[in-house]
This record gives C-alpha cells, structure tokens and sequence, in this order.
C-alpha cells in the first residue's frame, strides 16, 4: 500500500489556495496541494499545543520507539520516496538515496536523544536539592526549503519530536510532498499521536505567521541568508530563539602538493553535485598557481562530460533547475561574470531547465558567480601563490559555511584550516558532507553555528530550567 495517496496526503484541512505540485524536469503536473494561510498556522500551533504536555509526560522509552519506526519506515518505503525526491525535486536517484539514508539515521539519532541524561545536580549554599533539568521547549516552528527537503525537514523535526514538543513544519511550496507530506505520512505510520506534528506548505505569509505566533517559542530556519536576516529579526522583536542555517560561498583550497585529478574529481562533485542547489556547494576553487591552467583544463573537460538531463527517465549526473526564476538567477551571474572579464571554460547554457555544468576561469573579486553565492552548477576557479594569499581569499566572504583543502600535507592542511573562519572543514575532501551524528552549521553570513547532531539539538529543541527542593520551608527575615 503507497505511502502517499494524493487523495488523503492532507489529513488537516487547510484553507489556502491550492497549488500545483510540479515535475521540473517535465512540467508535468504530479498532484496538488492546499497551502496554509496565517490564520491555518495559528490553529496548527494552539492544536499542537494542546496536545504536546501529554507527549512531554510520555515516557522515553515510547517516544524513542515512535522515532526508531519512522527510520524503519524510511527504508520500507524507500521506492516510493524516492520516486517523488526525483520527480519532485529534481535529484538524481543517488541523491535521493542519500536522503532516504540520512533521515532515517536522523530518526535514530533522534530516539537515542530521548533518553540521554536530563540535567545536573548542582552545589547549593543552602540546605536544599538544586538541579537542573532540560524540558522541551513546546511547539517547535521548522522552516525547510526545496533543495534537500527531506533532510533539511527531518533533521529539525526528528529531534524536536524525540524531546517532547510538538511541530509545524512549513515546507517550500515547490517540494511540499517530499519535504513535508512524506515526513507527516511516515510519523503518522510510527504511531506520532496526532495533533503533534503540523504540515504547513506555503510561502511567505505562511512562514511570517509561523515566527510571530507567540504559541510557538523556537524556530528552526534553513533557507536563503537574505530570508534568514528577516526570520531573525522578527523573532528577536518577540524575543525567541532562531537557529539559523543560511548560505554559504565555501572554498575549495588545492594547495601545490595535491593530486590533481583527485583534487579535480572533488571539485566536479563539489560544484556540480545537485545541480549546485546545495548550501554547502563549492562556490570558489583557490588554486595554486602551479596547478591552475591544468586544473581548469581538467574540470573543464570533466564539466563536459557530465549528462544533464530527466533523472527520472534517463541515467544522467545532473537534473534541472528547481524552476524559472532559479534558472535566471544563475544564467544572469554567469552572464554577468564573462561579461566582466571571466573566461567562460565550459557550460554557459541550458536547454529549458537543464543547465549545463559551468566552469569560469580568470575570476577576480569583482566577478559575480565568484563574489556571490549562485546555487547553481557553477566553478569559479581563481590562483594563488603563497598561503598567506590563499587564507586571505579563502577567508574574504561573508559566509563561512563549508571549507575543503586538499594537500598531501595534512598537518598543513589543519593548521592552514585554522586560519580561515568557518563551521565545518574538510581535509582532503570538498565541501558538500553531511551525517545525522555531526554538528552542522556556518558562521557570520551562513548563520548562528551548529545546531545538529547530539548536544546542539538538545540545546536546540529544550530549555534549561533550573529546580531546588528543601525538607522544611525556607525562612526569610520578612
């Protein structure tokens, strides 16, 4: 029996308009949606909160099970999942396994939070029981956007439900099943009482309710860096805590030692992986001076050589565009970047959404697909000389999400690593790495640090509350 049954994929009804849930690849139409108004998010937040003081009380042990059979039906019904992360999103079928992987490791990390210890017994001048306790947080808001919407959905609501609270989670309209009706399904499946977990698609009014309901005192934001500085204003006006992880512009540092055609393979995938639709993708290549017109020959001939096309119905390494606007976005910086001076060495062109991969040589700091982060399949590759220069551009951005260097040298590797501001390093590999056991999270313009993995989602998803408790009631002198 399919998971997912376009005829009740909506258990709560919601009061938006419909929209339609769309192939990019195709344009076929695979379904359709109602969207939630301001009005659907404060029902979904009083309704959530209702309910989650008694999954507060629910013992561990339950709660961890719910999380473990949501990992378990992840893998049950990974072809179907993996059908609509295709179709839908536009991922080649590696990728979407690797979404499949990842949230269901995500569940069981999740079921292990349940029942990980729950404070501390502290030192007190009086004579008294003093402790602190971590208690859930109560209705957890999650943003999550379309470029890995089912592991940017389930590695916030996972944690979140495992703690005790309760959930809204606010899909991107474009990939509404796959990041958020296939999430609603599969815990509804687990046995998630009902009431917990909300599925909101819609767009920004959606989103601008969720962070001003004051029945809901934590949000959880993944998204755009310029959509990121907004969530967070609002929330610091109502005063409630914002886990922000934006986007990033990260470096691919190839230093004079390394092997190029392994630097090269990291690069292609870095760059490439997703169409580029990736947070963490390689948005710089900084390579030695030594190496560089090899390097960009190289990876020009790889970008070459890759197959763009309908993941779901040939064998291809890149899908499309998520749609038009995207599509524009990345066209007009390469544009931009060739007119400015770059050399364009490979790609530069599409064919309805299907961009080729783009690889720019001779970038400086005023070309746009190097200055900016493009979300699109696109390789500015830039040269250095010394290390000192090669920290100096690795550190001149605004973000600091991702970092790759590639060296035979690892122990230079590390300490050049330490010179450049960042949350998350990678020696001898390129930038795009993820795992459920790993923190994750940028710095300056990619957002406010790690947030998953282990003790960052317990402090993400619970408050410390602070309890004494005395034999005899305590006198005071009035």
């Amino acid at each position: 029996m399919p998971l997912l049954d376009p005829s009740t994929w909506q258990p709560v009804q919601l009061s938006g308009g419909e929209s339609d849930v769309v192939e990019p690849a195709t344009g076929e139409t695979l379904g359709r949606v109602t969207l939630a108004t301001a009005e659907d998010v404060g029902t979904a937040a009083r309704t959530a909160g209702a309910v989650q003081t008694a999954w507060a009380r629910t013992p561990h042990f339950v709660r961890a099970a719910v999380l473990r059979r949501a990992g378990d039906l992840f893998a049950t019904h990974a072809d179907e999942l993996r059908e609509w992360l295709v179709r839908e999103s536009g991922s080649i079928p590696g990728k979407a396994d690797f979404e499949l992987h990842v949230a269901a490791q995500e569940c069981y990390e999740a079921a292990a939070l349940a029942s990980r210890p729950a404070g501390q017994v502290l030192p007190s001048e009086a004579p008294r029981l003093s402790y602190t306790r971590r208690v859930p947080a109560g209705v957890v808001g999650v943003i999550a956007p379309f470029n890995a919407p089912l592991i940017l959905s389930i590695r916030s609501v996972a944690p979140a439900l495992a703690l005790g609270n309760g959930v809204l989670l606010k899909p991107d309209p474009r990939t509404a099943v796959c990041g958020g009706l296939a999430l609603a399904a599969v815990f509804a499946g687990a046995g998630l009482p009902a009431g917990l977990l909300h599925v909101l698609p819609g767009g920004a009014e959606a989103g601008q309710a969720l962070v001003a309901d004051p029945a809901v005192p934590v949000v959880s934001f993944t998204g755009s860096t310029a959509a990121g500085r907004a969530v967070g204003e609002a929330a610091g006006r109502a005063l409630k805590r914002a886990h922000l992880e934006l986007g990033g512009n990260s470096a691919l540092v190839v230093l004079e030692d390394a092997d190029l055609e392994g630097a090269v393979a990291q690069a292609s995938w870095g760059s490439f992986f997703h169409q580029g639709q990736i947070c963490m993708t390689t948005g710089r290549h900084l390579v030695h001076a030594s190496l560089y017109d090899e390097y960009v020959e190289r990876l020009a001939a790889r970008a070459e050589s890759l197959a763009v096309g309908d993941p779901h119905r040939e064998q291809v390494q890149l899908g499309p565009i998520i749609d038009d606007s995207q599509l524009a976005k990345i066209h007009g910086l390469v544009e931009a970047s060739t007119a400015s001076g770059a050399k364009l060495a490979a790609g530069g062109t599409h064919r309805d959404l299907f961009y080729r991969p783009t690889v720019l040589a001779g970038v400086d700091d005023d070309t746009p697909a190097y200055a900016e982060e493009v979300f699109g399949p696109v390789a500015p590759v830039r040269s250095f000389t010394t290390l000192e220069e090669a920290a100096a551009l690795a550190s001149a951005s605004p973000y600091g999400l991702s970092l790759g260097i590639v060296t035979r040298d690892t122990a230079l590797g590390v300490e050049l690593a330490d010179r450049i501001p960042t949350g998350i390093v990678h020696i001898n590999d390129q930038t795009v790495n993820d795992e459920a056991v790993a923190p994750f999270g940028g710095v300056a313009a990619s957002g406010t640090g790690a947030r998953f993995g282990g003790e960052a989602n317990l402090e993400a998803f619970t408050e410390t509350r602070w309890t004494t408790v005395r034999r005899e009631p305590a006198g005071h002198s009035f």
